[in-house]
């Protein structure tokens, strides 16, 4: 095998080829749902896939703290957004909350 198609290579977990979303595992289903009805006042954000990274899906919760994971397509984040009952963003359009970013400073203080 030469060293391009070791490159073209998809690496299991890792961003989407086209035609073909990447998987989401049962361990992140889990923590996702886990994440989502531990913590009061949850929203989603849908990322879109970049060149790097396929699609995530970003939870925050009401203080700011929030978790990250991939998911195999956009609807898919939508879907499960709707079905636990959350808001769901396109985070390209709508962007980030302040609390989040907060949070994110708080914790370097720790």
């Amino acid at each position: 095998m030469g060293i391009l198609s070791r490159l073209r290579r998809r690496r299991p977990g890792g961003p989407a080829t086209p035609g073909r979303p990447a998987p989401i595992s049962d361990l992140a289903t889990r923590h996702l749902t886990e994440f989502a009805t531990s913590r009061r006042g949850v929203e989603a954000w849908v990322e879109p896939a970049t060149k790097v990274t396929g699609p995530t899906l970003l939870l925050v919760a009401y203080d700011g703290e929030w978790t990250r994971r991939s998911i195999p397509t956009p609807s898919w984040g939508h879907s499960f957004a709707e079905h636990l009952g959350l808001p769901g963003y396109d985070a390209g359009v709508v962007g980030y909350p302040q609390r989040m970013r907060d949070w994110n400073s708080s914790q370097k203080d720790r």
